[in-house]
């Protein structure tokens, strides 16, 4: 049997559907995708993609510190946006919260994501 342990953060948004806002399973830990959802409020933020993109990756930070670890933890990071206009934004963003060597990575332009977000990221962790 497998010891499986269901991460949570309060300082996170609650999940929105069916699933745990992250899984730990030996040293590795999967966040669910995280959209720029205010933790308080369950609503969007307001903002342009650098805003969202914040809210995203503080939303992951919270996660991440729930499980004991940090963004620099992240082995793997998968950026979902609907618009790869934003790419070099949503870059920037991510430069603010993890630090070198950066993680393996992979963006890509979907047709939506849930609540009309712009963003979506979610994170594999090594502790």
């Amino acid at each position: 049997m497998i010891n499986r342990a269901v991460i949570s953060s309060a300082d996170a948004p609650e999940a929105i559907g069916p699933y745990s806002q992250a899984v730990k399973v030996g040293n590795t830990v999967w966040l669910s995708g995280q959209i720029p959802l205010d933790p308080g409020t369950m609503t969007l933020v307001e903002g342009d993609i650098t805003a969202q993109a914040q809210q995203v990756f503080r939303n992951l930070a919270a996660v991440a510190a729930a499980a004991g670890g940090t963004l620099n933890d992240a082995v793997k990071v998968n950026i979902s946006l609907t618009d790869l206009g934003d790419f070099t934004a949503v870059n920037s963003v991510m430069a603010e919260f993890f630090e070198e060597p950066y993680p393996a990575r992979a963006c890509v332009q979907v047709a939506a994501l849930p609540k009309g977000a712009d963003i979506e990221v979610e994170v594999i962790m090594a502790l």
